[in-house]
Parts: C-alpha cells; sequence; structure tokens
C-alpha cells in the first residue's frame, strides 16, 4: 500500500514548494504521493535565525494538520530544520529535517563531507546543526555562495557554475569525500553534480523522503514517550490562528 508523505516549505515561495515537489516525486517510490505544503503564514524565504522564528507557527499548523489528516510522514524542506523537534511533539508519524537527513547520509558515504550553501550569514546556523547532531567530526567545512535564497533560479547556468566551483573548492581545501547541499532549492542539481564532480552530492529532501519511505515500510512512528510526548495542555495567548488541531 502505498504512502503519502508532506513535504512543507517552510517559506512562503509556492514556485518553490512546486519545483521541490517535482524533484521529490521524482526520487519517491512509484506508490508515493507527495502532498506540497506551502508556509500559510512566515517569511518568502529563510536566511538566518529570525526568518527561522517566524517561519515555525505556519511549519507546526501544517505538520499538525497533516497528522490530523492521517498523512504517512513529514518532511520539513527548509536546511535550517526550523521547528523540527517541536513537530516531533505534535506528530504521531515520523519528521525529518532535510539538514539532518543529509548529514547522516553524507556519513554513510564518506568519513568527511563539507556542506555548500547559500549565504555566509548561515554558515552559523548550519554548524549549530553539524553540533546538535553529533557530526563534528565529519563536517570539514561549509562554504556559502552568496547567493539569496529566492535569486536561485534567476540564472541556472551561472548557479551550476558557481555551485560547481564551490564544491570543488570545498573538496580540496576539507579533504571531504561528500558534498551536502545547504539549501532545498539547490536539490535539482544534485545528480549532475555528482557525475560532474564524481563524489556523492546528497541533496537533503531526496534524502529525507527516503527515509521516512524506509521508516514507513518498517512500521516505525514517533516516539510518544518522555520529551517528544504531546504537548501539555495549556493556554496559548493570542496563537490561535497557529495552533494546529489538538487530539
Amino acid at each position: 500500500m502505498g504512502m503519502t508523505i508532506q513535504l512543507i516549505n517552510p517559506n512562503t515561495t509556492a514556485t518553490m514548494t512546486e519545483r521541490l515537489v517535482l524533484g521529490a516525486q521524482a526520487r519517491a517510490r512509484a506508490d508515493t504521493r507527495i502532498l506540497g505544503i506551502t508556509n500559510g503564514a512566515g517569511p518568502a524565504s529563510i536566511e538566518g535565525h529570525y526568518d527561522e522564528a517566524m517561519s515555525v507557527p505556519g511549519v507546526l499548523r501544517a505538520v499538525g494538520e497533516g497528522d490530523a489528516l492521517g498523512v504517512d510522514g513529514h518532511v520539513i524542506a527548509c536546511f535550517g530544520d526550523p521547528g523540527l523537534l517541536a513537530a516531533r511533539e505534535i506528530a504521531r508519524q515520523p519528521v525529518i529535517g532535510i539538514a539532518e537527513a543529509a548529514m547522516h547520509v553524507a556519513t554513510w558515504l564518506a568519513t568527511g563531507f563539507s556542506i555548500v550553501t547559500t549565504l555566509g550569514r548561515t554558515c552559523v546556523i548550519a554548524r549549530h546543526l553539524v553540533e546538535r547532531y553529533g557530526f563534528r567530526d565529519q563536517c570539514r567545512g561549509i562554504h556559502a555562495l552568496e547567493i539569496a535564497v529566492l535569486d536561485l533560479e534567476a540564472d541556472p547556468e551561472a548557479l551550476y557554475r558557481a555551485l560547481r566551483g564551490a564544491c570543488v573548492d570545498a573538496l580540496r581545501t576539507d579533504g571531504s569525500g561528500a558534498i551536502v547541499l545547504g539549501c532545498a532549492g539547490m536539490a535539482a542539481l544534485a545528480e549532475s553534480l555528482q557525475e560532474d564532480l564524481g563524489v556523492p552530492v546528497i541533496d537533503g529532501v531526496g534524502a529525507a523522503l527516503n527515509i521516512v519511505e524506509l521508516l514507513g515500510a518498517l512500521n516505525l512512528r514517533t516516539s510518544k514517550r518522555g520529551d517528544l510526548a504531546y504537548p501539555l495542555a495549556k493556554p496559548y495567548v493570542g496563537l490561535r490562528d497557529f495552533l494546529p488541531e489538538r487530539r
């Protein structure tokens, strides 16, 4: 029996969601349905701590609504993994962030990896995630293109050249064996880069999606014991429009 996986774009740019769904559907199993969700409240792109914080209420609402509808899992399609642990608190089905997924997959394929992301200001966020996920020794460098998220589609050929150059530099300077793409908007370039560079290039969207499929095949769900138990019932003043349905 097929699965339905909710692919949540934490920013509010619907065209990006559409592109992510097309790419994800190509990587999914034939019987998997991808349900693309664009955040209903938040920034047009996520490029800093403030943007991430402002995206989280909408992400949580999307996760709660999807779980209530009976989807089989959720992918948070932003490399900052905004609201990931909070989303797991309100979801019975698996919730996977693309940064977390990509880093895990990279360590299965190489002893060291480099992250190539968009803006330099986001490198600190990526480093925080590397530390949180326990990959300090495996992540050998984080590199930025200095291209804004919403500009990734402006000139695809120029983007590819810039991204390829950054990857080549990262592999040489870091001595790494794999590249992790540090933005969901780069996902469509992973396969071409991999063929061109001759090393694993990990797209976190595809990695997270396939991990959700694996967890579904293993009949595994989010633990509701301990800190990922459902949130305690209490008033949340002024947030009614953002709160997901409570069980």
